[in-house]
């Protein structure tokens, strides 16, 4: 379980192909992140397991469905992904209910200065617009975002990017046309799911 609250920027040092699909390794900006093997951690918002890890560098393997299914496959050594290891008990709740398994991707459509925020519009696969509320909350690339406007036709939305979001995650550097990592609200779909199954009943 994550919240979609970044606290590393991490880069990709090395990729190669893997018997599971390609492996990934990472260096984070945390100071002494004692990983574990075998904990989960999001990388742009996509849950992978940790294989390997020494000091802030560490090494995941991410599947062929993962990189069919997200962005992964299209990073390169030198990008930057946004980073949330997983909630331990306890952990103060800062972002909203977010499982790292991305429901599709998007694209960056445009960039508008908004004072010293952005407004940023996104293009979703028309299959989750139905999960898409105004004000209600999305992950892009890993990031709890509120969802600013919805154009249901056009299967579009905005969001607005506040000063400490562009500075402290990746989002910043894409560009019209990039895509992204969309992970809609798993509470609508689980309503959706739960009528489903007493209409069905």
């Amino acid at each position: 379980m994550f919240t979609g609250i970044i606290t590393s920027v991490g880069t990709i040092t090395r990729q190669e192909p893997s018997p599971a699909g390609r492996l990934i390794e990472v260096r984070s900006s945390w100071d002494s992140p004692e990983f574990v093997l075998g904990e989960s951690i999001a990388l742009d918002g996509a849950c992978m397991t940790v294989i390997r890890a020494d000091g802030p560098v560490f090494a995941v393997e991410v599947s062929p469905e993962s990189l069919d299914k997200t962005t992964l496959g299209e990073r390169s050594e030198g990008d930057r992904v946004n980073l949330e290891r997983a909630m331990s008990v306890g952990d103060r709740f800062g972002g909203h209910f977010v499982s790292g398994h991305i429901d599709g991707t998007g694209a960056l459509c445009s960039i508008e200065d908004v004072g010293s925020c952005l407004c940023m519009v996104f293009e979703m696969p028309s299959e989750l617009s139905r999960y898409v509320i105004p004000k209600g909350s999305i992950t892009i690339d890993g990031i709890s975002l509120t969802v600013n406007g919805l154009d249901d036709a056009a299967h579009r939305f905005d969001v607005m990017i506040v000063p400490h979001t562009q500075s402290e995650t990746s989002l910043c550097q894409r560009k019209p046309g990039d895509r992204v990592n969309l992970e809609v609200d798993m509470l609508g779909k689980y309503v959706e799911r739960l009528l489903a199954a007493r209409i069905e009943g």
